[in-house]
């Protein structure tokens, strides 16, 4: 099966300056949509290496499922995809005629991904060959482009079937775990992420062998307890993943967003900040540091990192509310 897996507001200024906080809810994990400045080329050609133009091609971030980003090929059969953020994405090209590919790929945005190939079986050659294969190729690509366009009980219905026909592929396990998450069956999610970690132990040994399917997989199951208020128990899956995956700024974020939530300053503050240091254009911890700063009664930071946060973002509504929140703190002073 590894052939399929290679192809296929503002808060308010309070009196005294306190920022008011709310428990962290379900939307602030969802929030989250890993687009960068990470940028991948790559071309789609035929079994005969002939260039296919207009292909689609959908780019799908694996650490936040209904991220996806789309691009065509040209008459040479290439194509650029941009804006995406740093970990796993999926690549998903299909033509009529054509059997559906992907890739799976690790995409950073500090130094240049590699070109991407994907070819594409002509629907016709693909029948005259082996059917079982065609048919499993067709059914894993249909069940994640249902998953990006967060159609999950039609998605998870196709990839179980897929895995009860394939159990050796079980990496299927988290698409179909993310689907029952979404859909809020919590004991279901955990349950297939769970099997899913225990099959990466069984197969490779230890997490950081396959660390892109394990950090999802932990990352998966914090954002379970979180949705169970189970604030400790999301704290420690999150710690494990960012433990696997130490340049992942979205799960820096969320950590600092769990500790924030649950009055922990101090180590929402350290968390901003990692994440700030992992994507330093990135505009959303600029503000929620500031905020932290506040709680504590550093002025100084807080305007510091209130600053650069609507100089990242000046047109946002955030940014708006943080002008405020800048000019009440100078008029205090």
């Amino acid at each position: 099966m590894k052939h399929f897996f290679r192809r296929h507001g503002a808060t308010a200024l309070c009196l005294g300056l306190l920022v008011s906080l709310s428990a962290l809810s379900t939307k602030a994990l969802d929030a989250q949509d890993n687009l960068g400045k990470g940028r991948c080329t790559g071309k789609v050609v035929d079994e005969k290496n002939l260039p296919l133009a207009g292909v689609k091609i959908v780019a799908q971030s694996l650490t936040v499922l209904t991220t996806t980003l789309d691009a065509e090929t040209n008459a040479k059969g290439f194509f650029i995809v941009g804006g995406m953020g740093t970990g796993p994405w999926r690549f998903i090209a299909s033509k009529s005629g054509y059997q559906d590919a992907f890739l799976e790929v690790e995409v950073r945005q500090l130094r240049s991904n590699p070109p991407l190939t994907l070819v594409l079986k002509d629907t016709a050659a693909a029948a005259a060959g082996d059917p079982s294969q065609q048919e499993a190729g067709d059914a894993l690509a249909r069940g994640n482009r249902l998953l990006a366009e967060e159609k999950y009980e039609d998605a998870r219905m196709l990839l179980e079937k897929f895995l009860s026909d394939h159990p050796e592929a079980y990496q299927v396990r988290l698409q179909i775990g993310m689907c029952w998450l979404k859909q809020g069956e919590l004991d279901k999610a955990e349950t297939e992420l769970k099997l899913l970690l225990d099959n990466v132990i069984q197969k490779s040994g230890a997490y950081d062998k396959e660390p892109a399917l394990a950090m999802q997989a932990l990352a998966g199951l914090g954002e379970a307890a979180v949705k169970r208020d189970d604030i400790e128990t999301g704290m420690k899956y999150f710690r494990q993943a960012l433990d696997i995956s130490p340049t992942n700024e979205i799960l820096a974020y969320n950590m600092a967003e769990i500790f924030f939530a649950n009055q922990k300053t101090d180590e929402a503050i350290q968390y901003y900040l990692l994440a700030i240091q992992i994507k330093k254009e990135w505009p959303k911890p600029y503000n929620k540091l500031g905020m932290a700063y506040l709680n504590k009664g550093d002025f100084a930071k807080a305007l510091e990192a209130l600053r650069q946060f609507v100089a990242l973002d000046p047109g946002s509504p955030a940014a708006a509310e943080a002008r405020n929140v800048i000019a009440a703190v100078e008029k205090s002073k």
